[in-house]
């Protein structure tokens, strides 16, 4: 197959021992070739600016923890100046928020760095036609970051001094002892509680509890 022929992929890894072992994997596959190597965020972006369209990489095989630019950042810089780029993030960690991260960026996919040669292409295959590959681990830590940072978000709506109250509620305190907890008046504690209860679309402060627990709104013992 021709160079002509084949797709070309830009190395990003701030390790010249992981960058040379990725350079042979990828020599297993006729269909890629190695265009390009940088050693950092900064570098892959003055590479990409000084290189003609004819030039330019298919993929970007990158790195997630790199110092001061690490690949989420690059991968955000590098789609602001090249929308169409398909960019997969390799790392050692499965972080859950991480992987959001990664995705949210835009990065086709996030591959850990103990996969086969042969995952590795598939994964490469994959982002050449914008397809995304992700082995089971790798998708269930996204699914469980999306849903920890729903629950998160959930209480964006609620003041300080609400949440104060919802905690209390929580532990099965009464407005009596939450009004004298807060030093604040009974009056003003039915006001939070009703505040809550419309906030949170629920009918009476059991299931403003149970809700709480539900959403891991509670205080740590």
């Amino acid at each position: 197959m021709s160079a002509a022929d084949q797709y070309k992929i830009m190395i990003v890894d701030d390790h010249d021992m992981v960058r040379a072992g990725l350079r042979t994997y990828l020599m297993l596959e006729s269909k890629f070739r190695v265009s390009a190597e940088a050693g950092s965020g900064e570098e892959a972006m003055r590479l990409l600016r000084s290189m003609s369209p004819e030039e330019k990489p298919d993929v970007i095989l990158m790195d997630l923890m790199m110092p001061k630019m690490d690949g989420v950042e690059t991968a955000r810089a590098v789609l602001q100046e090249e929308p169409g780029m398909k960019i997969v993030l390799l790392t050692s960690f499965l972080e859950d928020e991480k992987v959001v991260a990664a995705i949210e960026a835009g990065a086709v996919s996030y591959v850990l760095k103990t996969v086969s040669a042969e995952e590795l292409i598939y994964a490469l295959n994959g982002a050449v036609k914008g397809m995304p590959v992700m082995t089971g681990e790798v998708s269930q830590a996204l699914t469980r970051g999306l849903r920890r940072r729903t629950a998160q978000g959930a209480d964006e709506g609620l003041t300080e001094r609400e949440k104060e109250v919802l905690y209390l509620i929580a532990e099965g305190r009464s407005n009596k002892e939450i009004a004298e907890e807060l030093h604040i008046s009974i009056k003003t504690v039915k006001t939070h509680v009703s505040n809550l209860l419309m906030k949170c679309e629920l009918e009476d402060r059991t299931q403003l509890a149970v809700h709480a627990h539900r959403k891991g709104w509670v205080r740590s013992s």
